[in-house]
């Protein structure tokens, strides 16, 4: 036996892990093993010979058991794939296209909700316009509640220590 036909028991780990990045990089080296072992398969078969059999059936059995233990690692990671990119590798499509039109498509949206917002803030600078020449004294009164109410919001987050955003500052103590 060579060095690549080793048990794939020993890419599994004794203990268990529930590191999904982890359990995805052990998927993906059973893979690549298992693609090593199927190479090997093929050159053995297509030079196949009576001297080969027995290195033929232990590269059988080590296919067997890297399968086996690939789909064991394989119930251990989640990954959730959209339908749509299946079905366009199914068509022999590059799934890079699905994620640039899921991209172009919230972007398109992006640009209408924020060409929606800003007709919002137009209209509400055209009425706040419009209402100071009738009620001047009134909007004037709206004005500066709005600009307290503005400050009190301010001190509140900055008391509660946390960014307008709501990511928390994170204090560094040198």
């Amino acid at each position: 036996m060579d060095s690549t036909d080793t048990s794939p028991m020993d890419s599994s780990g004794s203990t268990p892990i529930d590191d999904p990045k982890q359990n995805l990089t052990q998927v993906t080296n059973s893979i690549q093993k298992t693609l090593g072992i199927l190479h090997q398969l093929y050159l053995t078969v297509s030079s196949y010979n009576v001297a080969s059999q027995l290195p033929l059936l232990q590269r059988m059995n080590n296919l067997v058991l890297e399968l086996d233990n690939m789909t064991r690692l394989a119930d251990k990671c989640t990954i959730q794939v959209p339908m749509e990119v299946l079905n366009l590798i199914d068509d022999g499509k590059n799934p890079d296209e699905f994620t640039r039109d899921m991209l172009n498509g919230c972007i398109a949206k992006n640009q209408i909700t924020k060409g929606k917002t800003d007709t919002f803030k137009s209209l509400r600078n055209h009425l706040l316009e419009e209402l100071e020449q009738a009620f001047p004294d009134e909007v004037e009164a709206y004005r500066e509640i709005r600009a307290e109410s503005a400050a009190e919001t301010k001190r509140f987050v900055q008391s509660q220590n946390k960014l307008p955003n709501g990511d928390m500052k994170v204090k560094t103590e040198m």
